[in-house]
Parts: structure tokens; sequence; C-alpha cells
């Protein structure tokens, strides 16, 4: 049964990518290689750099992937039940994250590479620019604490699993940093030497695997014996990674460690496609969960499930990779089909086998009380057992795939809100770039550091107590990101409606977003509960997201009549 269900996803989006996305492509976007290209015109051997079309779909995929397709389909489908995430990562991927990446990407392109929101500025105004920006970068500094925090917590600690074996903090500490250092050694080849990009995948890519290997042998462990200033201390040293990282030229990290990275997902597809057709799996878990009379709001599908799963199905986030990394090095205006709307497509499949790693649990499974990126490990090593790999190597393995996810996330984000710190001050010299890059890694300081609490007085992770605020600022930005291309589209095609194609899908994202918002800013100031961040950061985002709305309804009434 499991296996239809993956089947008849996986169809459907292979279907979506040679329909819709042909349709956008051609009727909605009208990609041209006649046109110019910014990483062509504009190559500066930093950030302007073309890249071939795997390399840069494989950085793409890795940079949008992150935490985001596994733990909040997780989250939701415990939550909600499997068939409502399914449902919500297929459509969505497919009619919104699809349309809001590829739009995303092209319209950053047709813009010289600027930033979506340069994108507003040009087509809405200079006020609508500057709000969206400072909701950017809130946005961003959502993401860095999120996922800082919850790859810290795979370094802490020891996990036992249902056998007995058990896996350590220390080991994936040590497994991550060897896949750090790995593609600077590649990129350093590929830069110096006539090494080619298959040959370097083919000789570093086994590489990684032993990296998970020697991680064992060879575990790096702070010495603190308190695990949650462990955890806190690995934070910083993280966004200290992030700082360094978002400096460093994009042809020594982000394009080899994008390309490193995209294979090493793509071999945890094919294990986990494995483990589904031949692991005999059974569906455990119910297809829906009933709510309580007495739950909270925050228990509510609507809008909770579409905030919860973002990364997946649709995310704001995207926009900004898109627009702020992936565009500068896009080689030629058609690979924004399958860089853009099929790397999306992608992270939906591992979203479906996230919600996977949920479906074949009981529902009175102890695996359950664990942290979605444990659920999503544990599901991939039941899967590589099946190959004859031992269970701590596959847990490992998967723990290694999250974390891949989410150093790309990481140093992305930091780049970005480098790049919206610049725009905003024209600080754009050597010292613009480091106060751009230390402010975007040093607010997140403040959160790491903070304890969180639930009702009952019990410490919890900073993720969970801030994922849905982040889940509606990410979902609440992709609705602006989605309503700038539908701007830019009305403007450049007044001879067509399909400025729609994106417009209606935003107006949707709109909704839920600041449904989602109103709720934690009732649940924080009315009913006192979750840290008291949130409901201020709510609603700032809510006014900010307003008033851009506004602002452009104003201007193109204007336009209009003018």
């Amino acid at each position: 049964m499991i296996l239809f269900v993956v089947c008849v996803c996986a169809l459907f989006l292979t279907i979506g990518y040679h329909t819709y996305g042909k349709f956008l492509a051609q009727k909605v976007f009208d990609l041209n290689d006649d046109n110019p290209i910014p990483s062509e015109e504009m190559n500066d051997g930093v950030d302007y750099v073309p890249a071939k079309k795997n390399m840069l779909m494989g950085q793409q995929f890795s940079a949008i992937a992150a935490a985001g397709p596994v733990n909040g389909p997780i989250l939701a489908a415990v939550m909600f039940g499997w068939v409502p995430a399914l449902i919500w990562i297929i459509l969505g991927s497919i009619f919104i994250g699809g349309v809001h990446d590829m739009g995303s990407l092209i319209a950053s392109v047709r813009h010289k590479a600027k930033s979506i929101s340069e994108v507003v500025r040009e087509h809405v105004s200079s006020r609508a620019w500057v709000l969206f920006m400072l909701f950017i970068w809130i946005t961003l500094v959502y993401v860095i604490v999120a996922f800082t925090d919850t790859t810290a917590s795979s370094f802490v600690g020891t996990v036992t699993l249902e056998n007995g074996d058990k896996v350590a903090g220390a080991a994936i500490a040590s497994s991550s940093l060897m896949y750090l250092i790995l593609p600077i050694i590649m990129g350093l080849l590929l830069k110096f030497t006539k090494l080619k990009e298959g040959v370097a995948v083919a000789l570093f890519l086994p590489l990684v695997g032993v990296a998970i290997w020697a991680g064992k042998y060879l575990p790096i462990s702070l010495p603190i014996a308190d695990l949650v200033l462990e955890r806190k201390v690995w934070g910083v040293l993280i966004l200290v990674y992030c700082l360094i990282a978002a400096m460093t030229p994009v042809w020594l990290l982000l394009q080899p460690r994008g390309a490193l990275g995209g294979y090493f997902l793509y071999v945890a597809l094919v294990v986990a496609a494995i483990g589904v057709a031949f692991g005999g799996y059974e569906i455990s878990y119910p297809a829906f969960m009933p709510i309580a009379a007495d739950a909270s709001l925050q228990s509510h599908t609507f809008p909770i499930l579409f905030i919860t799963i973002a990364c997946g199905a649709c995310s704001g986030f995207h926009a900004l990779v898109c627009s702020g990394t992936t565009s500068k090095q896009l080689a030629k205006e058609t690979d924004a089909k399958p860089v853009g709307y099929g790397a999306m497509l992608l992270e939906a499949m591992v979203a479906v086998i996230s919600v996977v790693c949920v479906m074949i649990l009981g529902q009175d499974s102890q695996m359950l009380a664990q942290s979605p990126n444990f659920i999503y490990a544990s599901g991939i090593g039941s899967f590589m057992e099946l190959i004859g790999i031992p269970a701590v190597f596959g847990v490992s393995f998967g723990l290694m795939a999250f974390t891949t996810f989410v150093y790309d996330t990481l140093d992305v984000c930091t780049r970005l809100g480098r790049y919206i710190i610049e725009e905003l001050t024209g600080w754009k010299d050597k010292k613009g770039s480091i106060i751009g890059t230390a402010l975007t890694a040093g607010v997140p300081l403040f959160f790491i550091f903070q304890t969180m609490t639930d009702a009952d007085g019990n410490a919890v992770p900073a993720w969970k107590t801030f994922w849905n605020t982040f889940g509606a600022s990410n979902q609440l930005l992709s609705a602006l990101a989605l309503i700038g291309i539908s701007i830019w589209l009305y403007h450049t095609k007044k001879a067509s409606k399909v400025y729609l194609v994106p417009l209606l899908p935003a107006v949707f994202m709109f909704v839920m977003s600041n449904w989602a918002l109103l709720i934690s800013i009732y649940e924080g100031w009315i009913l006192k509960q979750g840290h008291p961040a949130i409901p201020v950061i709510s609603l700032v985002l809510f006014i900010l997201s307003v008033l851009v709305a506004v602002e452009t309804i104003s201007s193109v009434a204007k336009k209009k009549a003018a």
C-alpha cells in the first residue's frame, strides 16, 4: 500500500513537470535562450558565475530543501494524518511552489539577477520595496534560528535505536565537519586543475560515505557536561561558520557543495525508493487525525497545515535563493525549468518520503516522541538495512542527509541577509559586506541563548517554539513574492491574463499565513501561551505584509488610472 501511495505521488509530480511546467515555461514566462544572461554579462568570479545545469540544480535542490521538507511534513503528518499532508505537498508544489520558484528565478534573471524585492521596487514602489526588504530580513533571521538549533540538536547526546545500537551526536558532528571540508577541496581542484565536474563528483561522493563511517571513530564532542549548554555552544559555532561561508566566493564552497550535496541527497531518495519498493512496510499511522473539542487553535487543519508544511509544498525562502544566488549562476533561460520548477518537485518527493517515515509507525510508537530529524533518519536507516547496511550507519546517513540540507540553507540565508543590508544601506564595499553578514548571523544569537519552556515549564528546543511563526512568515513571504511576480507579468504581458497564474496562489497563501499570525498573536497576548517574543514579531510581520499589499494595490490603481 505504501508503495502504491508513493508511486501515485511520484506520477503526479512527473506529470506536473511535463505539463504544467511546460505551460509555465512556454506560455507564462516565455523562456528564451537568446535573451542576455546576467551570469555571463556580469561575471565577477565571486557571485556572478555561470554554472552547468546539473551542478546548479544540485545546488538549488540542496539549498531550498533544508530541514523544511523533513520537519514540516513529519510534524503535519503526526498532527493531522498523512492524507492531508500528502494532498497539500502534491497540489502545493505543482500549482503554487513550482510557480513561485520558477517565477522568482526568471523574474530576477530578467532584472539583471536582482532580488525579488528589486522587482517589487521597479513594478510597485520604493516604499513597498523597503517594507518587503524588512520583512525578508526578519524571515531570514527566523530561518537561521530554526535551522541552526535543529542542526545543533543532532550534535549532542546519544540516541539509542530500537535494536539497542547507539548513535552519538559527536559522531554526526565529526562527519559534518569532514563533509564541509570535502567540497572546498573539490572547488579548488575544479578551479585550478582540468578536473571535470562529473569526475569530481564521482571521486568525492564516495568520500561523503567515508566521512559518515569515520565519524564514529573520530567523534568531536565539546567538553561541556550540560547538554542544553553544549547545544547552544554548537549553535554559536554553526553561526560562526555561516559568517565565514557567506563571504566565501561561490566557486570555492557554494557551487561544489551544491553539486556534491545534491547528488548525496539524490542517493538518499534512491535509498528511500528501495525501502518503499522492497521493505514490505504497511501503513500503520491514521490517514486522518481527529481534532479534540478543546484543542488549541494551533491544532486546526486550517490554516496550520499550510504553514507547518512550507518547504515541500511552497516556501517563500525559495524566492530568496532563486533571486539571490541561483539567478546569478543560471547559464541560459531554459535551465529555469529544471532548476526552478524541477528542484521544487524533487523537494516535494523528499517531503513525501518524510511523510512515509510517519506512515510506517504505529500511533503508539515511542519514536513519535523523538524530534522530526531523528524520525526521518530512523526511517532512512530502516530502508538501508534492506541492502545489508547496519542500522547505525543508516541512521547516521539519514542525519547527515538532513544536515546536508541545512548547511546549504544556513550560509545561503546569511549571504542573502548580507545582500539585503547592503542594498538597504548602500554599504556595498568590504566593510558593508562584513557588517551585513555579522548582523544577519549575529541577531540569531539572542534567540539561540533564550531558554524556551512549554506550558508546564519544561525546556523545549528553540526551533519547536518558533516553528509555526517561522512557517507563517515564510509562507507570507511566498505570497508577497507571488504578488511581485504577478505585478511584473501584469506590466509586461498586458495582452494576456497570465498574471492570474501566480496571483491566485498569492491570495491563498496571503490569507492562510496572516490567519496563522493572528492566531499566534491571540494565543500569545490573550491566552498567555508561548514565548513573549512570538506575538510581538507576529504583529510586526502582519503589519508589514498588509502595508505591502495596500501599497501594491494603490500603485496598480494609480498606474491604471494614469
